[in-house]
């Protein structure tokens, strides 16, 4: 792959860079590969959170690198049914493209696709382009991202899509037992979950309609976290270390300390109605002073035109 690409490309170097450090460190929660013709347009595929209900479920994605990567963020796609985030629609995350203020250089496409699996199980609080199905409808839909990768892109898009995927399956051959206990009424709650998920779920786009790249794409607005509030948030490491010494737990766990804190970051600060409040009350006191000074005057100009 190094021989088609210009080396002395800042960006491509450190695209490659992080193309070998991800087939000699994979995980076995998340997978992404650049296309062998556009090395700045990534393929990957993250396994939904343990104890969620996206776990067992496969969501595969795109990711488009800048030409200024790493000093500018990527954007993000998710292309298989999730109940979560919209398909075929750019993800407006903290980590991503809409939110360049955020970005920092030393992050990496391992680090986002970290980042990505902490956000699956989060509220989406309304956000505009979140979708927030019930919990049976994500858990029918994370069982149906097994049976198959989705469809997108040109073949050579394809063909990569679904060899991640069935690199995914080899590491995520356990999927959630349902409790032997479930009654016939539930399992058909299931199955009508399952359908009203399919209706809600377009079909995926044909061959080429699915690469969106032009500034009308939608936009998923999802809440923001301020990513940059820190330079190394919970422990988060750079592309540039040598990621052999952390394992994938190591990492979800780092992932999950990181979210937290950012969590408590964002926390909304309620402006303080007491001052509100008192402000009010003062003033109602300087109308009361005032009205009293005016009755005293008059009924003293009464008393004087009284005695004359």
């Amino acid at each position: 792959m190094a021989e088609k690409h210009n080396l002395k490309n800042p960006a491509v170097k450190r695209i490659l860079q992080e193309v070998k450090e991800m087939q000699l460190n994979p995980s076995d929660d998340y997978m992404s590969l650049p296309l062998e013709e556009n090395i700045f347009e990534w393929q990957f595929s993250i396994r939904g959170p343990r104890d969620s209900e996206f776990e067992g479920g496969i969501y595969h994605g795109r990711i488009q690198l800048p030409s200024e990567y790493p000093f500018k963020p990527p954007s993000f796609m998710l292309l298989t049914p999730n109940g979560r985030f919209e398909t075929q629609t750019k993800i407006c995350l903290s980590i991503s493209n809409h939110h360049p203020e955020h970005w920092q250089p030393s992050w990496s496409v391992r680090t986002a696709l970290v980042a990505l699996i902490a956000f699956m199980p989060t509220s989406p609080n309304g956000a505009l382009g979140s979708l927030d199905y019930k919990k049976e409808e994500r858990r029918a839909l994370a069982m149906k991202s097994r049976e198959a990768a989705p469809r997108f892109g040109t073949p050579e898009r394809q063909r990569l899509i679904d060899e991640i995927h069935e690199y995914m399956l080899s590491k995520s051959s356990l999927v959630p037992q349902c409790d032997h206990s479930q009654t016939s009424e539930e399992a058909s709650k299931t199955d009508e979950a399952e359908t009203q998920v399919n209706l809600r779920n377009p079909e995926a786009l044909p061959v080429e309609e699915g690469i969106l790249d032009q500034a009308g794409d939608r936009i998923v607005e999802e809440q923001e976290f301020l990513v940059n509030a820190n330079p190394n948030p919970a422990g988060v490491e750079a592309s540039m270390v040598n990621p052999s010494s952390i394992s994938s737990n190591q990492l979800l766990q780092k992932s999950d300390a990181m979210f937290q804190n950012l969590k408590q970051e964002t926390r909304i600060q309620k402006p303080d109605d007491r001052f509100f409040t008192l402000a009010a009350i003062g003033l109602t006191i300087a109308i009361v002073i005032l009205l009293l000074k005016k009755f005293v005057n008059s009924e003293h100009g009464a008393f004087f035109m009284n005695e004359s």
